[in-house]
């Protein structure tokens, strides 16, 4: 735990919170700041700043728990759709530096766009870049 880290102070019940999951390792509350009616943020309680930073178990049971919790929560507020975001790190507007998914309902004439509006100017990629990017990527895969 970081004491300064207000979602590791969250799962320590330090800060009050409404918890809709929590098992050893993952806790999912409402988001005080909500984009949408039930707009939920999904942590590790492991204080990580990024999704590198999981170990694979903790990765395991974060994954879960988005899948088992967007089930419900498109039960539960009566919607078939849900946008899925993670900002990971402070260039993608990550604001608390303690890895969150956000689950968020999404319903008709609300107003927001898909993923591809987060970028307001998309780069123009050739061929040639994208196999280099390609390579870039794949030499770097660890396990």
């Amino acid at each position: 735990m970081v004491e300064s880290c207000i979602f590791c102070r969250i799962a320590q019940d330090n800060l009050p919170s409404h918890k809709v999951y929590e098992d050893d390792k993952i806790l999912a509350f409402l988001d005080k700041y909500p984009l949408a009616r039930g707009h939920v943020l999904i942590i590790p309680k492991a204080h990580v700043s990024n999704i590198d930073e999981l170990s694979g178990e903790d990765a395991q049971a974060l994954f879960h728990t988005l899948f088992k919790l967007t089930k419900a929560v498109q039960r539960g507020l009566k919607t078939g759709s849900t946008t899925i975001g993670i900002n990971n790190g402070p260039d993608s507007g990550q604001e608390v530096p303690h890895l969150h998914l956000h689950i968020i309902p999404r319903f008709p004439g609300d107003g927001g766009g898909p993923v591809h509006a987060v970028m307001r100017q998309r780069p123009s990629v050739n061929d040639e870049e994208m196999l280099q990017i390609t390579k870039a990527v794949k030499e770097n895969i660890s396990a």
